[in-house]
């Protein structure tokens, strides 16, 4: 599994032009699931993200993780992060997960995390836009299978 994980003061996804999903200060995932990933995969990625310490405290040090400071995630699907890109110009997605398995993992990832606060979602496997105002910037890449 593997997460883009960006610190934003606000993110929306739109489709067809309508928003579907906006949240303000928190974090931004873009998520992709692999063929290998299952539920352990799942609770590790979800701790490290509700956990990580990127926010700053009073002091302006990064020290705070999403839950101290009440902030909310916006998750969205992101297949094109297992893109292989080693022959030619044109990426290949082979290495992601199926799409029914994937969707399903997806739920259950996106379910681990709305029980500790605000999640919003996009629509997974939908042609979306993300626009995002990053905080900082700070961009974090994560990977459950090279932690």
């Amino acid at each position: 599994m593997k997460i883009i994980l960006q610190r934003v003061r606000q993110a929306q996804v739109t489709i067809d032009e309508k928003m579907v999903a906006s949240i303000s200060q928190g974090l931004l995932l873009l998520v992709g699931i692999g063929p290998d990933d299952g539920p352990e995969d799942l609770d590790y990625m979800a701790r490290k993200v509700l956990n990580m310490r990127i926010f700053s405290d009073p002091a302006g040090k990064m020290n705070l993780s999403v839950l101290e400071i009440g902030g909310q995630i916006l998750s969205v699907s992101q297949f094109t992060l297992y893109a292989s890109t080693k022959k030619g110009n044109r990426p290949a997605f082979t290495q992601a997960a199926p799409p029914q398995m994937a969707r399903k993992l997806y739920q259950d990832f996106n379910q681990i995390l709305s029980e500790s606060l605000v999640l919003e979602q996009g629509e997974f496997g939908a042609d979306m836009q993300v626009s995002l105002v990053n905080d900082g910037p700070v961009t974090i890449i994560l990977d459950s299978k090279n932690p």
